[in-house]
């Protein structure tokens, strides 16, 4: 999967499943600042990953994980 297909699935999952608006999305977006994601989104975003990408988010992993190009980056280097 390349960088392009996971900024896809990623920024569908935000719009679909966490009804964040489209426009909001860029990527230095802060998670939760720009974007509204708190802790309860976090959950649902654990298991729309695991669904989608085939690996599950480790919370210590995701230290200083706090923009959308980050979160991709992450998920990058975990479907290699």
């Amino acid at each position: 999967m390349n960088r392009v297909e996971i900024e896809e699935k990623v920024t569908n999952f935000l719009i679909e499943d966490l009804e964040i608006d489209e426009a909001k999305i860029s990527a230095d977006a802060r998670l939760k600042e720009d974007l509204g994601i708190d802790s309860l989104d976090f959950v649902d975003i654990v298991v729309i990953v695991e669904k989608n990408f085939g690996f599950k988010i480790k919370p210590e992993e995701m230290a200083g994980v706090d923009t959308y190009s980050k979160f991709c980056d992450y998920i990058e280097t975990k479907v290699k």
